[in-house]
């Protein structure tokens, strides 16, 4: 479906001099700088895959997701959805794929969001018959039926994202580009949209590729990650080889009581950190995680004892920090 082949993107800069001087020197000899957005990219996505596309910021997620959608064209490089080349902006592409980009509205801000709707509807040339089914059904499953002929900007946040989706689903689009879709958003309403979009992929085997800053976003709405950093992929691959990776680590967490812990206290494996409030939390390879709980109740006064998994926004950054070569 989704077919990538060293996609780059360099975007070229003017560095401006300080000051008045500075700026005269600019009109006639000018230096400018060049950033790698992304840096030959390859991957491929299968029809009905729901993928999710990770990285810090500046890494050219955005840019990436732009590309794919013909908003920018690529400097070198390759990319094809469903046999289209993104960059020629055919008519029958834009009918096949949508793009909801979390920081930007494509709703009418002073207007209802049903009259960007009938708007939506002309410009995709929909039936009324179809256009009037598939907004039923979208309004049911995100509970906005209450929220239509209210002005966009009176809507919250939460609201307005899933007048988003359905703007962005009314034409039933194969494809579904999403960027940060809940950004901003309360825990309410990131379950919600994360359980329609979980349906939504089911129900209609829609080709997502999600970017998030939000790991529970990931975890649970993602088998396989395409993770890149400074433009370049430096991971492809199943969600579970990196919480694999986590695994093989332990977070203890424990509080001592006043002068349990003797002055520079090391675990017997793993390394140690004293948090602002007192606690103390370890990194412990798994398999010593009983030798070093053992030698924790040997100081005798603890507190609050807890055994945890690596959370993967840890496990991420250590990818990042790493720069593991693409797989």
């Amino acid at each position: 479906m989704i077919e990538v082949e060293n996609l780059t993107r360099v975007f070229r800069t003017y560095k401006k001099k300080p000051g008045f001087w500075g700026g005269v020197q600019g009109l006639f000899h000018r230096e400018f700088e060049e950033t790698r957005a992304a840096d030959q990219i390859s991957f491929s996505i299968k029809e009905g895959e729901f993928v999710g596309f990770l990285g810090p910021n500046g890494a050219g997620k955005t840019t990436t997701l732009k590309m794919l959608s013909g908003l920018i064209y690529p400097t070198s490089g390759r990319a094809s959805v469903a046999g289209f080349d993104p960059s020629k902006r055919e008519n029958e592409y834009r009918r096949l794929f949508a793009i909801v980009l979390g920081q930007k509205n494509q709703l009418w801000w002073d207007l209802p969001a049903i009259e960007s709707f009938y708007l939506l509807r002309a410009i995709y040339g929909l039936e009324q018959k179809a256009y009037q089914a598939t907004l039923d059904e979208l309004v049911t499953l995100l509970g906005v039926g209450a929220k239509l002929n209210v002005m966009v900007r009176e809507l919250s946040l939460g609201e307005r994202m899933k007048m988003e989706l359905i703007a962005a689903l009314l034409h039933r689009p194969r494809v579904l580009f999403l960027d940060e879709p809940t950004i901003g958003l309360d825990v309410v309403s990131q379950k919600a949209v994360r359980e329609f979009l979980r349906d939504y992929n089911r129900r209609y085997k829609t080709t997502i590729l999600l970017t998030s800053h939000y790991m529970a976003d990931i975890t649970s709405l993602c088998e396989r990650v395409i993770v890149i950093d400074r433009g370049k992929k430096i991971y492809d691959g199943n969600l579970d080889r990196i919480t694999g990776a986590g695994a093989q680590q332990r977070i203890i967490k424990f509080k001592p009581r006043e002068a349990a812990l003797p002055l520079g206290w090391q675990p017997a494996h793993g390394t140690a950190k004293v948090c602002d409030d007192g606690e103390m939390l370890l990194h412990v390879p798994s398999e010593q995680v009983v030798t070093v709980c053992q030698q924790i109740l040997g100081l005798g006064q603890v507190d609050d004892l807890t055994i945890q998994d690596v959370p993967l926004e840890d496990i991420i950054t250590e990818l990042f920090s790493r720069g593991v070569a693409a797989k």
